[in-house]
């Protein structure tokens, strides 16, 4: 699961009632896809390898704030989007596009989840969840026409709206396991170098904007941390 960030302290019930706040670090592994003129499909074959970290606090019973920091390189140099999966379309036939395409997103999500996955007195503990925010993405891209460099590896920046759908498990106290699919709507149209009016119509879709998705799966370890009541304070923080 991609996971996620905040720095505010609610509190849930634990063990011998008291109040106890969770957060979570973790690591995980899956594939980073694009969609856009070369992919104008989501495709599971295209997937390329990507790393995830994360940082999860909890809200309430049914909310979660994460930060995360996602990779993406191309371990091969033939690891590449390519118009020849899409050869029956004239479009795809003609153009012969390949694209070569890094990325690093950092980004801050909501989850919603639909079950009490921080009551431990549950059996077993999960949790599908949804997810929705906000990403800042640094990408570099390579384009390739007919088998020559159309355009040299270039490195710009985008904002993209993260969604998707995840489930959380419980492995023991501290350790979970996670699943993850989110799709990232950008606001460009210039991840694979195929914009207008760079090139026509009949080359580059004007029309819409490209994508990005990330599935993938990931381990965490989850802190509790079992807060004083106000009362006994000297000085109740500003939080509590």
């Amino acid at each position: 699961m991609q996971i996620g960030s905040a720095f505010f302290s609610t509190s849930v019930q634990a063990q011998g009632n008291q109040p106890v706040t969770t957060s979570e670090i973790g690591i995980g592994i899956g594939g980073a896809n694009y969609k856009g003129e070369i992919s104008p499909n989501y495709r599971f074959l295209n997937n390329q390898p990507a790393l995830t970290v994360f940082y999860r606090r909890d809200m309430s019973n049914a909310i979660t704030l994460r930060g995360g920091l996602l990779g993406s390189h191309r371990i091969f140099d033939d690891k590449s989007f390519s118009d020849e999966a899409f050869d029956e379309r004239p479009l795809h036939a003609y153009r012969q596009a390949e694209l070569k395409f890094s990325l690093l997103e950092l980004s801050g999500v909501v989850e919603y989840n639909f079950l009490d996955y921080y009551d431990r007195s549950q059996s077993p503990r999960l949790s599908p969840y949804l997810f929705v925010g906000i990403a800042g993405m640094l990408y570099n891209k390579k384009l390739y026409m007919a088998g020559n460099v159309e355009r040299e590896f270039d490195t710009d920046i985008t904002v993209a709206i993260p969604v998707g759908v995840g489930l959380k498990y419980a492995l023991s106290t501290h350790w979970n396991l996670g699943l993850e699919f989110g799709a990232r709507k950008t606001f460009t149209d210039k991840l694979d170098h195929l914009q207008a009016p760079d090139f026509p119509e009949n080359i580059a879709n004007p029309h819409d904007n490209d994508w990005y998705f990330y599935n993938g799966i990931s381990i965490s370890y989850t802190f509790y941390r079992y807060n004083c009541p106000p009362i006994y304070k000297k000085r109740p923080g500003l939080l509590d």
